[in-house]
């Protein structure tokens, strides 16, 4: 069955309960990437390395594939409002585990538990904004989570570290529990059911990897997000150790990046109809392309400011590339193809995050930051052979 439309809801209250998603992404992805501007304190606080705690985005990353391949099926007849408000609230619990972690195992706990919330969210998140809006209108309702994306990649890392040299890193985590909460109320009064029998009876996002096309595109979004966040992740103490900017330089850098990616993703968004591949393509050859002249240029703070603006421009708005492919390659297949995408996703973050952590720390910035140039060099290659092997549509 085709999960486009299948309940009329009006169009106030349909946006109301898209925007109660909204929000949702936002806290989500502000959660996610936390850490991000508090690697240090939360290194030093449980005496790990910057590499080590830098895991702690891997394990919701790995958390987060777990839960987007399998929360289909496993929930498969259950209303999709309940399972949103169940993740939703799961959020909240995950915000309390970190903030009172008494040690680094707890504080991995908590993470996990918001993999599971961001895995199921964001896997879903797409077939229900088809649900609750007309074909016509599901693109704009796609913008708006989106936006909410890049509200929080705006927001979360500059205020995390004003926030964690005010209150501490403990704090900052904590300010994520009141926001969850609104987030879960607003959206329990604005969405209505959502009965599982709009949900397809087979959810097998694997399958979808025999179509050569959708292979070379997931292969296109592991590459890009691995290589963006094995260097995105460690930005902080190269920031801070190499090219010793200090924290007011480091708060106006990560906000530099955040309204980048607003700008990014608006005038992305405006040029993806026409050019889609093109920007799939251009978007990892840019990233590489800043990758390799941060090598070059650590020495000069201006010219790391105006390149990692580049970097959030391009990079925050590259998602809202990857969602208009996913939607127009796998419009019948919503779900699953949600599913599948999440999790490559969350795969590739945890991969990025991982292993960046294991060079940052063995080899240094500059292995680290070399071979996230290479990750983007060749999803670039990946996605232009998607290109070649897109499907003519129906």
């Amino acid at each position: 069955m085709d999960a486009t439309v299948d309940l009329p809801t009006k169009a106030g209250a349909a946006s109301a309960a898209v925007l109660s998603m909204a929000l949702c992404v936002a806290v989500l992805i502000a959660s996610e990437f936390l850490p991000v501007s508090l690697l240090t304190p939360i290194a030093q606080d449980l005496s790990v390395t910057e590499g080590h705690a830098g895991q702690a985005i891997s394990v919701s990353g790995l958390f987060a594939v777990i839960t987007s391949l399998t929360i289909a099926g496993a929930t498969r007849n259950v209303d999709r409002k309940k399972v949103q408000s169940l993740l939703t609230a799961l959020l909240s619990v995950s915000a309390l585990i970190v903030t009172f972690a008494p040690n680094f195992t707890v504080l991995m706990l908590g993470r996990a538990l918001l993999g599971v919330a961001i895995g199921g969210f964001w896997s879903m998140s797409t077939a229900i904004v088809m649900r609750l809006l007309p074909a016509s209108e599901v693109p704009r309702g796609l913008a708006a989570l989106n936006a909410g994306n890049a509200v929080a990649a705006t927001i979360a890392a500059p205020l995390g570290n004003w926030l964690g040299d005010l209150i501490g890193w403990r704090g900052a985590f904590f300010l994520i529990v009141p926001l969850a909460l609104l987030a879960l109320v607003w959206q329990w009064i604005a969405m209505p059911p959502l009965p599982a029998s709009g949900v397809q009876k087979e959810q097998k996002p694997l399958c979808l990897l025999a179509r050569p096309s959708v292979a070379a595109g997931m292969a296109a979004i592991f590459l890009l997000f691995m290589g963006q966040f094995a260097l995105f992740t460690y930005l902080r103490p190269f920031l801070e150790g190499v090219a010793g900017f200090t924290v007011p330089q480091l708060s106006l850098c990560l906000l530099l990046i955040g309204l980048a990616g607003i700008a990014g993703t608006w005038v992305i968004s405006r040029l993806l109809r026409v050019w889609l591949y093109a920007l799939l393509i251009g978007i990892p050859l840019t990233m590489a392309a800043i990758a390799a002249l941060l090598l070059g240029l650590a020495a000069n703070p201006v010219a790391i400011m105006g390149l990692l603006f580049l970097w959030g421009f391009f990079a925050t708005a590259a998602p809202v590339g990857w969602g208009t492919w996913l939607a127009r390659s796998l419009h019948r297949d919503a779900e699953a193809g949600g599913g599948l995408q999440v999790a490559v996703i969350q795969l590739a973050i945890m991969a990025g995050a991982a292993v960046g952590g294991l060079v940052f720390d063995a080899r240094g910035w500059q292995v680290s930051f070399g071979m996230a140039a290479s990750l983007l060099l060749t999803a670039a290659l990946a996605a232009g052979l998607a290109w070649k092997c897109q499907e003519v549509p129906e």
